[in-house]
Parts: structure tokens; sequence; C-alpha cells
């Protein structure tokens, strides 16, 4: 049975190293599933580690995420018009995210029905297009304070470009601050100030707020420009189930994707595109390395490959939906032995179990 490990020790490390170079209070940022790590067990962890607020995006992941906590903060970081998402938030006692005045009207509406006050940050749009008043909006965002059942406790944004354009980034946190300040001088107490996620904490200079939002990092899978100190962690693993030895000229894969150029020995590992194999996150940036890497791929023929007992193996037929075939000729593999693969826990299904060791 295929199932996702991950280096509890190596994550331990990388939430110490993730917390000295922020020098302010973490939000454990868990979304996807934990980032792919398994909210449950990720979010466990980072309690051990001291971290008191978690964010998630998805109102449904609130009561699982309460199965495991106490009395921390969950942020969710959607602003939402859905009066039904608005409830899961007001009910739970989560904290809102007001990123329009039609959002904290449905907010400030739920929870006068429920005689409830509920606790929101403030979401500004400072170039990433998505939730938030922009900063010509101020004077919306500002009504939203006079709210009654609505209890501001924080203000932030979220940077764009944080992992290739320093420049646009302290520019973006200029206009956040500036932002902040006219909403501060009109209402007076904001709460706490937040900007800086995973590839501004590890690229970019003094845009640290009161707190920072951090998921990726601590997998140690973001992109920074330096070499970094933190792991890289998780790893897909299987035992191969079986091994056949096949003549030159032997067709391999659906449409005879492959044919054996000599007697070929091959594993069967069962691993697929159903665990998240051969599948890849999208990239966020198209700049034009990334466009000359994925044609230097494609003009390469790259292949696939599987390690097995430590060993590099190519994939050979293409991968299926639950089994992919190995070349695995002059060597003494055999059912039972552990075949891995290197791939986002983001691309694993949900379902593929988590393992910490």
């Amino acid at each position: 049975m295929s199932r996702y490990v991950i280096d509890k020790k190596a994550l331990d490390e990388n939430i110490e190293l993730v917390k000295e170079k922020a020098g302010v209070p973490v939000i454990g940022v868990v979304k996807g599933n934990g980032y792919g790590f398994g909210i449950r067990e990720f979010t466990a962890i980072l309690k051990e580690h001291g971290i008191k607020t978690f964010a998630v995006t998805e109102v449904t992941d609130i009561p699982e995420l309460k199965e495991v906590l106490d009395d921390e903060d969950i942020l969710v970081m959607r602003s939402t018009c859905i009066e039904s998402e608005a409830q899961i938030i007001a009910e739970n006692g989560a904290t809102a995210t007001i990123g329009s005045l039609a959002a904290a009207e449905v907010m400030n509406a739920v929870a006068e029905k429920n005689g409830l006050n509920v606790k929101c940050h403030l979401k500004i749009d400072t170039g990433m297009g998505r939730y938030g008043f922009m900063p010509s909006e101020v004077e919306s965002a500002i009504q939203c304070y006079s709210l009654p059942h609505l209890k501001f406790t924080g203000i932030y944004t979220h940077f764009s470009s944080a992992f290739r354009n320093t420049e646009l980034t302290k520019a973006q946190l200029a206009m956040f601050r500036d932002t902040a300040k006219q909403i501060k001088d009109a209402v007076g107490d904001i709460g706490v100030m937040h900007a800086s996620n995973s590839p501004a904490l590890l690229n970019v200079e003094d845009v640290c707020l009161d707190t920072v939002r951090i998921g990726s990092a601590f997998t140690g899978r973001v992109i920074t420009r330096n070499k970094s100190r933190l792991n890289r962690l998780g790893v897909l693993e299987a035992e191969v189930v079986d091994t056949k030895v096949v003549p030159a000229g032997y067709s391999i894969g659906y449409n005879g994707l492959y044919t054996t150029k000599r007697e070929t020995k091959i594993a069967i590992v069962p691993i697929g595109h159903y665990d998240g194999f051969g599948l890849a996150k999208e990239k966020e940036q198209y700049d034009l390395r990334y466009v000359l890497s994925v044609f230097k791929r494609y003009l390469k023929k790259q292949q696939m490959y599987v390690r097995i007992n430590g060993e590099m193996h190519f994939v050979i037929g293409g991968i299926g939906l639950s089994h992919t075939a190995v070349d695995i000729t002059g060597t003494d593999i055999k059912p039972g032995d552990v075949a891995s693969v290197d791939i986002s826990p983001l691309m694993v299904n949900p379902r593929i179990p988590r393992v910490y060791k």
C-alpha cells in the first residue's frame, strides 16, 4: 500500500528554523490538507512547537482543526459573502477575513442572528487581485469597523511575487502600511498587522510585521534565491509487488508506448496518477527561465524515475492510474523492496495515509 512519509525530526528542525528566522509569532498555515502533510497531524506538530494561531482557506477545515486544538485561534483566509460559510465561521468562534463591505455585512448579519460577536481581520489587496479592499477603497474598509457584531483584531495583505521580485514586494508593503495607517487614524486600534508569507520570509529582508503566515516553508519546498537550511520533506513510498522479465521488442504500457530494446527485467510498483505520481503543481510564475526549462525537458524527452532500495530506475511504458512499470535490468530487486518517488505533498491524493517517522 502506498503512503506519504514525512521525517518528523527534519520537520521539527524546519519549524524551529522558521521561528528563528521570523523573530515574531508565526501563524501556521495548514490549508490544502496541511500543505499535503495531513491537516490533523501537521497542526498537532506545529502546536507542539508553541504555535498559537492556524490559518485555512476552506471553512470545512474548521471543525476538523478544532478536534486537535484547544484554545488556539483559527483564521479563515477567505473573504466570503456566502451566508452558510459565514455561519460556520461564526458558530465555531473562528476569525473571519473581511475583504469587502458586502462580506462584512453578511458576517455582521449572521453574527447578529446568532447573538455573537465575530473576530475579524481586514484584508487589503495590494496587488494580488483576489480578496481585499484596494487602497482606493479605504473609505469602504473604514465602514466595516462600525458594524456592531464585528470585532477587528488584525489587518493583513498578501504578497504576489516575493519569490522573485523584491522591489515589488517592498512596494506592496509600503502600500499596505500607508493604507493601514489611514484606517488606524480613522478607527483607532486595528490589531496585529501581517503580510509575510513563506517566500517573503525567506527572500526579502525587513518585511516581517507583528506576525507572519507560514505554510510551505515548513515542508522545505519553497522557492528561495539562495540555498536554504530547510529540509526538503516528503516522499511517496510503496513496496514492489511483482517482477518479470520480457524479451527485446516487447511492448510496455497502453498503446505500446514503450518497446524494449533488450531483454528487460521489470518491477511493478503500485504507485500511479491516482496517488499523485506524474502530476505537477501548476507554476504560479511563467518567466523566461521556466519556459526554457519546459522546452529543454521536452527536447530531452526527460524520463520519470523511481528509487528502489535507494537507487534510481526509470519508468517505462508511462505512468498508469495505480501502477507503474520500472526498468530494473541487472539488479536483484524483488517483491517487497521499497520504491519511492519525490513529489510535492500537494499533489498526493488526500486518501493516501501520511506517515510520520
